[in-house]
């Protein structure tokens, strides 16, 4: 499947299995069509995907069946602990009905791993639904402060609930590029400054502000160039307007579409610095790919991002919904030529951002320690 918490299941099995017996129940068919904004949901371009053993495609979202399927072989296998991804309240229907029957009808634990508490794009529901899969989990690890403050209101009994901010994403490393190469395959000047936006466009990643921040940063640095990076699942034209209307047209580029994995270094070895204009946010994939690369990211004071850019040491926090602050810190960043020091720091939180570390509070919460 495409997307963060795909790569972000398949390296977490990796990690795991490396200490741990794992069997991986995942989905023939994740959400139907019409629910989905994005082009595809199958990664068919990314050439050489990581593997992963013992993978049964039994679940499908929509479809009951399956999920009697999937715990009825949860059951005959009896694992000690089944681990989950909280994304969603999409899938509370399937995940509420196979954990009702765990709980009862087994001895096997239930930890989630929260990606977002509560989603991006709220409704009155979502608190309501949160517990009906909550009830039956008994260990929680969440990735923001933020979101550990929002799950500790909805299931206040809980202790057994953990911070362990998202690992790094070393999956896109796949070979070493120079800045310099990386920006003669995207046909950048290789004396331009790059700024990357990567990943799915939504209307809560604010990238219209970072669109109106560019004027006043291409009056200060005329050669800086702004890389706009992957599929939109909002309007494309608005975006296209607005930088029509601002004549930067020359500074921005825009690549419409998913980029497979092998591609991905490419973007971020060519870029100086990674933006996040979050206007709301939990936590981001995105930091940790850029971190992955060394890369140092300024972002917005929202949600937990805060939590994983260390302001002023690996990279700059601004103030979300506003162009001017963020232009202001984009030009601070490069006229104080602060990359190679951010860049030193990303490489000392290595540790605190490794899968090693998240494997670890798997078993310190659970007390499943190695055999």
């Amino acid at each position: 499947f495409m997307g963060g918490i795909s790569h972000y299941n398949t390296e977490l099995c990796r990690y795991l299995s490396k200490r741990h017996e794992l069997i991986l129940i995942s989905y023939k068919r994740r959400y139907p069509s019409f629910l989905y904004p994005g082009r595809e949901q199958i990664d068919k371009r990314t050439i050489k995907k990581r593997e992963i053993e013992n993978v049964e495609f039994i679940l499908d979202t929509i479809n009951p069946i399956t999920w009697i399927k999937a715990f009825l072989r949860i059951k005959k296998e009896k694992p000690d602990l089944l681990i989950f991804h909280w994304v969603t309240p999409f899938m509370v229907p399937m995940f509420s009905t196979i954990f009702f029957l765990l709980k009862r009808l087994t001895k096997t634990k239930i930890l989630a791993i929260c990606h977002n508490v509560l989603p991006h794009e709220r409704t009155v529901l979502d608190v309501f639904l949160a517990k009906l899969v909550f009830g039956n989990v008994d260990y929680f690890i969440v990735q923001s402060k933020e979101d550990l403050s929002k799950l500790k209101k909805i299931v206040p009994k809980s202790k057994m609930i953990r911070y362990n901010p998202h690992p790094i994403y070393d999956v896109f490393k796949v070979q070493s590029i120079s800045e310099e190469n990386a920006k003669k395959m995207l046909n950048i000047p290789k004396n331009a400054k790059v700024l990357l936006f990567f990943g799915y466009v939504r209307k809560y990643k604010g990238l219209i502000y970072l669109i109106q921040a560019m004027p006043k940063i291409v009056e200060k640095i005329p050669e800086v160039y702004l890389l706009i990076v992957g599929e939109f699942w909002d309007s494309k034209e608005g975006y296209i307007s607005e930088v029509k209307r601002l004549n930067i047209e020359n500074n921005v580029r825009i690549i419409d579409k998913y980029i497979p994995d092998e591609k991905v270094g490419i973007y971020f070895s060519g870029a100086d610095v990674v933006i996040l204009p979050y206007i709301s946010a939990t936590q981001s994939g995105v930091v940790q790919i850029a971190y992955a690369f060394d890369k140092p990211v300024i972002t917005t004071n929202v949600g937990g991002l805060p939590d994983v850019v260390e302001d002023h040491k690996t990279g700059f926090i601004v103030e979300s919904k506003n162009p001017e602050k963020l232009a202001e810190t984009v030009i601070k960043y490069f006229n104080e030529n602060r990359r190679e020091e951010f860049k030193r720091n990303i490489v000392e939180t290595e540790w605190k951002f490794s899968w090693e570390r998240l494997v670890e509070v798997i078993e310190s919460i659970t007390n499943k320690k190695v055999q």
